[in-house]
């Protein structure tokens, strides 16, 4: 029997992240094995929550990187990430090679070790209007990292005009094939 392939579900501080469980059934109904990630952040919103995703993903969540004398958390090598949902600011961070967190230093090595890395997005057109934003797209898209912006991927939405809810797991998980 084959081993299903290992997804690592990273999800930072937007409002989709609320409904990350949502991506990670999707993802295993697609035949992934999802180990989920959190920026810290976006950690903070499942406390009182975290056992509930250990349960349904059958992994520890992680959300920091471990210290020196600490044993990393028993998770499986990735065979692909999706960064879903993405916000403008590790986007930035990620594209200008800040990784002082786990959730994007984890891609952002990834990437460049061969793994298939996925991004969608989640941003108002307010903030993804910001200079930095489409050069940050345009530096991961040159390191290999498939950015679901724009047609066929994720569409800002009007400021304060959003639906969490409805992000589009589906189309995500789609994409890493």
């Amino acid at each position: 029997m084959d081993m299903p392939r290992v997804l690592y579900l990273i999800a930072t501080a937007a409002g989709p992240t609320q409904f990350v469980d949502r991506g990670v059934r999707v993802a295993q109904e697609a035949g992934w094995d999802v180990c989920l990630v959190f920026s810290p952040i976006a950690a903070t919103w499942w406390w009182g929550r975290m056992d509930e995703l250990e349960a349904l993903t059958g992994h520890p969540v992680r959300h920091r990187y471990t210290e020196p004398d600490e044993d990393a958390p028993d998770v499986p090598p990735a065979d692909a990430m999706l960064v879903a949902p993405l916000t403008t600011t590790s986007l930035c961070r990620w594209g200008a090679g800040i990784t002082d967190s786990l959730s994007i230093g984890l891609p952002a090595e990834a990437v460049h070790l061969g793994t298939p890395v996925v991004a969608m997005p989640y941003w108002s057109t307010a903030i993804g209007t910001q200079p930095a934003v489409p050069k940050a797209v345009a530096t991961l898209r040159e390191q290999g990292v498939r950015v679901l912006l724009g047609e066929g991927g994720f569409e800002p939405h009007h400021p304060r005009a959003d639906e969490p809810a409805a992000f589009p797991w589906k189309l995500a998980v789609e994409a890493l094939g």
